[in-house]
């Protein structure tokens, strides 16, 4: 089994390229992950299982969705960030609150495909954000902490049974999870003291064994009667019979591609983002074309005096200054991506120089195109009287560097956030 030893991380943030599709999202994961010996057929094969085990057959064609495209929902792409890491078929997968930020309806889906995958044979934990009652019966097992001591270990079942023993039982309408939260959560004693100078809290009264002491009596009761409770005991016998058998080390899968499939795999992706996001290039070449206008009218008909010289020089060089200045223009799509580069770097997907090199291959057409179309309309409004040797001079003067030096210049200038980019996260900082 190509996922033995494997293990899997699931983060909170669904950070995904919004340009992709579905498919094309777990497609280009696969190639930056499977090895190269692996056939195009079997690869395809499994990103379309991958689909079909996650139930995103409806979704595989349709865009993930950014700020100016419209995508899947909240739970689809929770469920595209899952099927990414379900590629290497992993033995344990880890999800930091896969239900967080989704309504009750896709978190209800998303917790039943992960019991589906906890059925096949994987070991799944969840840490999980305020379950509704119908989720919380989903699971099999349930943890509770409360800082950093255990309340509770055992069958989510039996969890009831075990407060209700303690002297803390579940109110009839009341969803389990929440009384497990209320039981263990220190933050409602500030809640009580807020409430407890308020008439309704004077006169009410309730049965309610949390009311008549604070929840740091209630978390202490609790853990006591765990570590003399039956649960206590099968759970740690249980740990020694494990502890005993040798088992398979897990690692964090990685990447099983070579270099040079990572670096064209990258290229192809990044292209395709930077040609289907209207804010990354093709907005900027709007603002280019524009401002060259204003600069070639500002400079039209200078004439052929000296002063024209001067004058044509100081157009050249305002093109060249700010079109090199406006290529850090797509730094907020780079912090975007940046989110993506960071998720997929620190799980092993690619390296730092791949990222930078096709990052850079993939957007020098579009410098080109900018720089070419810029230094076109520049010709054009400032040339000088038609004649056979001003052509050859002003070509070779003003549009051959308007479009080849300057090109050069913002290829070299748009790889500057590259390498930071790369520097920030080799560094381990936060984005």
């Amino acid at each position: 089994m190509m996922g033995d030893g494997v293990q899997a991380y699931v983060t909170q943030d669904d950070n995904l390229i919004g340009t992709l599709t579905v498919r094309e999202t777990i497609g280009y994961s696969a190639l930056l992950r499977l090895p190269d010996k692996m056939p195009r057929e079997d690869k395809r094969a499994l990103v379309e299982g991958t689909i079909i085990e996650m139930g995103l057959q409806d979704c595989a064609d349709t865009v993930i969705g950014n700020w100016h495209l419209r995508g899947v929902s909240g739970g689809e792409k929770r469920r595209v960030s899952i099927a990414l890491e379900l590629l290497m078929r992993p033995r344990l997968l880890f999800l930091d609150e896969p239900t967080s930020g989704l309504d009750s309806s896709s978190a209800f889906f998303v917790t039943q495909t992960l019991r589906g995958l906890a059925r096949d044979g994987r070991t799944v934990i969840a840490s999980i954000h305020q379950p509704s009652s119908e989720v919380f019966e989903l699971f099999d097992m349930l943890f509770l902490l409360s800082s950093g001591k255990t309340v509770y270990f055992g069958q989510a079942s039996q969890a009831c049974e075990f407060f209700a023993s303690a002297g803390f039982p579940c109110p009839p309408l009341r969803n389990p999870s929440d009384h497990f939260l209320r039981c263990v959560n220190s933050d409602f004693d500030k809640v009580k003291a807020t409430l407890k100078g308020s008439m309704k809290a004077r006169i009410e009264r309730s049965d309610d064994p949390l009311d008549r002491m604070t929840t740091s009596e209630a978390i202490r009761k609790l853990i006591a009667s765990y570590s003399r409770s039956q649960y206590y005991y099968a759970a740690r016998e249980r740990v020694n019979d494990i502890s005993r058998i040798k088992g398979t080390v897990l690692d964090s899968g990685g990447s099983q591609a070579s270099f040079l499939m990572q670096a064209c795999t990258l290229t192809k992706r990044s292209f395709i983002n930077m040609s289907r996001d209207f804010g990354y290039y093709w907005l900027r070449l709007l603002i280019y074309l524009l401002v060259t206008v204003c600069i070639g009218t500002i400079y039209l008909d200078v004439g052929t005096k000296y002063t024209s010289i001067l004058a044509r020089a100081a157009c050249s060089a305002f093109v060249f200054g700010f079109v090199t200045f406006m290529s850090i223009g797509g730094f907020p799509s780079f912090v975007e991506e940046m989110k993506v580069f960071q998720r997929e770097r620190l799980n092993g997907h690619y390296g730092v120089a791949a990222f930078v090199i096709s990052n850079t291959i993939s957007a020098t057409p579009f410098l080109i195109l900018i720089c070419f179309l810029s230094g076109t309309i520049c010709y054009f409004m400032v040339r000088l009287h038609p004649g056979f040797e001003h052509y050859i001079f002003f070509v070779l003067n003003l549009y051959a560097s308007v479009t080849v030096v300057e090109s050069l210049m913002m290829v070299i200038a748009s790889v500057i956030p590259n390498f930071l980019m790369g520097i920030i996260i080799g560094a381990g900082i936060q984005v």
